[in-house]
C-alpha cells in the first residue's frame, strides 16, 4: 500500500464502505500518471497565486486531467501553501503528486539574453543559439514555417520587423516556438497601440510603418536625429522620390557585407531603393521603440537629403544643392 493510500485509509477509519471507495479512488488519480505530452509545456507560477489557480494554470498547460483531487490533497496536507513562485517546465508526464512535488519544489532557473535593436532575424537566431535556447536550425524552420507565420498573424515574407528587441529570460528548455512567441507578443503588446493609435497620420499602413522604422533603425544610432530620418523619408514618398537607403542595398545584396560599390546602386533588387520606388517589401531588421516612435511622429521639417559626417550624425539638407555642396565638404574632411 503506497503512502497515500495509508494516509488516506487512517483518514478514513470509522467511515462507510462509500467514503473508503472514494478514499481509495482518490489514491488512485493522485498517482495516475499525467496526460501524454507533445512537448514541454512551461508553467509559470505567479507571486502569491493560490493553490487553486496553479491548479487550474496546470490543467489548461494539458499537464493535469481534474485540478479538483489535486486541490483537496494539498489542503489535506497543508501543502497548498508551499507553492513557488518562478517558471516549471513539465517534460514528461506527471502524476499529480508528482506535479506537486514539482510546483512546491524550487522552480527552473531562468536565463537571460538581450536582442539588441536593429538586428536582422537571422542575427536573432544566431543570438538566441549562442545563449544555448536551441539550434539556429530549429528557430529557423520556425520562421519560415508558414502555420507558425499565420497562426502568429505574421506577413507570409516573415517575421523580420516583428521580433521585439528587449532582455527576456528563460529556462534553457524552454521550446523554441515558446521564445518566439514571448517576442512576438512583446512587439504586439508595445508596438500595436503605437501602430493603432498614429498610422493614419503619415499615410501608411503598419506594416509600411514598421518597414520604415526598420530603416529609421538601420540609418542613425542618435536619439535626436530619428525623427529628423523619419521626416527625409516620408517627404520623399510623397513626391515619388526614390528612397535611396544604403542599409536596403546592403540587406537585399547576396552575401550581405557592409561596404557598398556602384555596382550594388544599380544592382536591381526588391530592397534596392535606389532602383525601387517606395519602401522595400518587409523590413530590413527588427526597430526598437524609439525607432517606431520616430516614424509615426516625423520631425516637421521639409528636408529631403542627409549626409553622414563620419563621426556617426549626419548633415540634412531640403535642396538638391545644399545636399551637394555637403557632400562635398564631408569628403573633403574625410580625405584629411
Amino acid at each position: 500500500m503506497t503512502r497515500v493510500a495509508r494516509t488516506l485509509v487512517l483518514a478514513s477509519t470509522g467511515l462507510t464502505g462509500a467514503a473508503l471507495a472514494t478514499a481509495a479512488a482518490l489514491a488512485w488519480t493522485l498517482q495516475r500518471p499525467g496526460p501524454s505530452l507533445a512537448g514541454p509545456h512551461a508553467v509559470m507560477v505567479a507571486e502569491g497565486e493560490r493553490f487553486g489557480q496553479v491548479a487550474e494554470a496546470l490543467q489548461a498547460q494539458g499537464v493535469l486531467r481534474h485540478p479538483l483531487p489535486l486541490v483537496l490533497w494539498a489542503r489535506f496536507t497543508g501543502r497548498d501553501r508551499a507553492v513557488h513562485w518562478g517558471e516549471y517546465l513539465i517534460t514528461t508526464p506527471l502524476s499529480p503528486l508528482d506535479l506537486l512535488a514539482r510546483v512546491t519544489g524550487p522552480p527552473d532557473p531562468l536565463h537571460g539574453v538581450t536582442i539588441p535593436e536593429g538586428l536582422t532575424v537571422g542575427e536573432v537566431v544566431r543570438l538566441l543559439a549562442a545563449a544555448g535556447f536551441g539550434s539556429e536550425e530549429s528557430f529557423s524552420c520556425l520562421l519560415e514555417d508558414p502555420l507558425f507565420l499565420a497562426a502568429e498573424n505574421l506577413p507570409p515574407a516573415g517575421a523580420e520587423g516583428y521580433l521585439f528587441p528587449d532582455t527576456y529570460t528563460f529556462p534553457l528548455a524552454t521550446p523554441q516556438d515558446r521564445i518566439l512567441r514571448t517576442m512576438l507578443k512583446r512587439f504586439r503588446e508595445i508596438a500595436g497601440p503605437m501602430l493603432a493609435g498614429h498610422v493614419a497620420t503619415i499615410g501608411l499602413s503598419e506594416h509600411q510603418a514598421v518597414t520604415l522604422a526598420s530603416l529609421i533603425e538601420e540609418e542613425t544610432g542618435r536619439p535626436e536625429e530619428r525623427r529628423l530620418v523619419a521626416a527625409v523619408f516620408l517627404n520623399r514618398l510623397r513626391r515619388g522620390m526614390p528612397l535611396q537607403s544604403d542599409p536596403t542595398v546592403l540587406y537585399g545584396r547576396p552575401g550581405g557585407g557592409r561596404t557598398i560599390g556602384r555596382a550594388d546602386l544599380r544592382r536591381p533588387t526588391p530592397y534596392n531603393t535606389y532602383t525601387i520606388s517606395g519602401l522595400p517589401p518587409t523590413p530590413i531588421a527588427n526597430p526598437g521603440r524609439a525607432a517606431l516612435e520616430a516614424a509615426l511622429d516625423p520631425a516637421p521639417v521639409d528636408y529631403l537629403y542627409f549626409v553622414g559626417r563620419g563621426d556617426g550624425s549626419h548633415q540634412f539638407s531640403a535642396t538638391l544643392a545644399a545636399h551637394n555642396a555637403a557632400v562635398a565638404r564631408y569628403l573633403r574632411h574625410s580625405r584629411h
